[in-house]
């Protein structure tokens, strides 16, 4: 028998990940022909990694995005998904955001970070439409060879 202290951890996300995420993503964003963005790479633990905002994004544009980012980190799927379920449980919702003092926004434009199965952190942007927004963090996230939820 295993004891659960013995078992191999997951290696959390690295810096050279993060920065990998980043890097395609805002690639992504120029493809895609986006406003500028701003992108933001977290933790599991919610922690920022990397940020970088894009000439002529607006300043709440990282603020937006690590909002998005950190709750994607904290419930573990993409901010599509949270948005919908925001839709059918506003009190709940209400109360995720007050827990999280402001930090936590259930909208589109987030993915976590997995790997091995297990959220290793989150990437969110900011600048384009939601659903722009989150297809150029999922490429981040594929493009530095991890996986989304």
């Amino acid at each position: 028998m295993t004891h659960a202290l013995t078992q191999p951890l997951t290696q959390p996300l690295t810096l050279a990940e993060a920065n990998g995420i980043l890097h395609a993503a805002l690639a992504a964003a120029r493809a895609a022909n986006m406003p500028p963005v701003a992108v933001v790479v977290l933790d599991g633990a919610g922690h920022l990694v990397a940020l970088q905002r894009e000439d002529g994004a607006s300043m709440l544009r990282a603020d937006i995005a690590l909002g998005k980012a950190w709750a994607a980190a904290g419930m573990g799927v993409a901010g599509s998904v949270l948005h919908g379920r925001a839709q059918g449980n506003p009190a709940f919702f209400n109360a995720l955001a007050a827990t999280g003092q402001g930090k936590f926004i259930p909208q589109a434009g987030s993915v976590p970070v997995v790997r091995d199965g297990i959220v290793i952190g989150a990437v969110g942007a900011s600048g384009g439409k939601g659903e722009d927004d989150e297809a150029i963090c999922a490429a981040g996230v594929l493009a530095a060879g991890l996986a989304t939820a």
